[in-house]
């Protein structure tokens, strides 16, 4: 069994290369969580799902607080919804740095941090990556399975389907904004189904579970 680290935020002592923020803003919304944890939710920035204030991935706004309450709902969190527990589950984003008035990162400013998450994401080593929205899915299928070419991007589509990856199970999900009538409880069910699984017999292992 890995034993990474038991610190919550930031567990690697990452260090943005820029601080862009608001004054009353964190320069970043570093990864948090369970550094042990089989399941990776990977967020795009902090503007558009939260934490600027907090510092905690999927807090403050609509979307953040609608994928928390998922994580609620198949038992990974507990506690304040600005400072939780999450056990068997890490947050993290693609950008993590907090821009000025939430703006959306530039393609410049998504490359300068790509590093940063690469290093993360493969240091956690889950065994399922749930990537939220069309930008944080397009670098996971890019960089963590041979099968972006496969897909445009339809999240609608996509939303919490089995994709292979390289050693990682991919379970996109669409904003939470976007959600109609049935979407949320897709999610939990996957999720549910992969718990109930032997998702760990497929590390390092491209095919689907359950």
């Amino acid at each position: 069994m890995k034993n990474v680290t038991d610190r919550t935020s930031n567990p690697f002592g990452l260090r943005p290369p820029f601080d862009r923020s608001d004054p009353d803003d964190r320069t970043a919304v570093f990864g948090y969580g369970d550094a042990n944890a089989d399941f990776h939710v990977v967020g795009d920035y902090p503007g558009v799902h939260g934490g600027e204030t907090t510092g905690v991935p999927f807090t403050e706004t609509e979307d953040g607080l609608a994928v928390q309450d998922v994580v609620r709902e198949v038992g990974f969190a507990s506690g304040p919804r600005n400072e939780l527990a999450l056990e068997n589950c890490f947050w993290s984003y693609v950008h993590m740095c907090s821009l000025p008035n939430g703006r959306r990162p530039t393609d410049e400013e998504y490359a300068e941090l790509e590093r940063f998450f690469d290093a993360e994401l493969r240091a956690i080593n889950a065994h399922i990556l749930l990537p939220v929205g069309a930008r944080a899915t397009d670098r996971v299928l890019r960089e963590y399975t041979t099968q972006r070419h496969r897909f445009d991007l339809d999240m609608a589509a996509l939303h919490a389907r089995d994709i292979r990856g390289r050693g990682f199970l991919v379970v996109p999900i669409q904003e939470p904004v976007e959600w109609t009538d049935g979407d949320r409880e897709a999610i939990v069910s996957k999720i549910e189904a992969l718990l109930a699984s032997d998702y760990r017999q497929t590390k390092g292992v491209a095919t689907t579970v359950g």
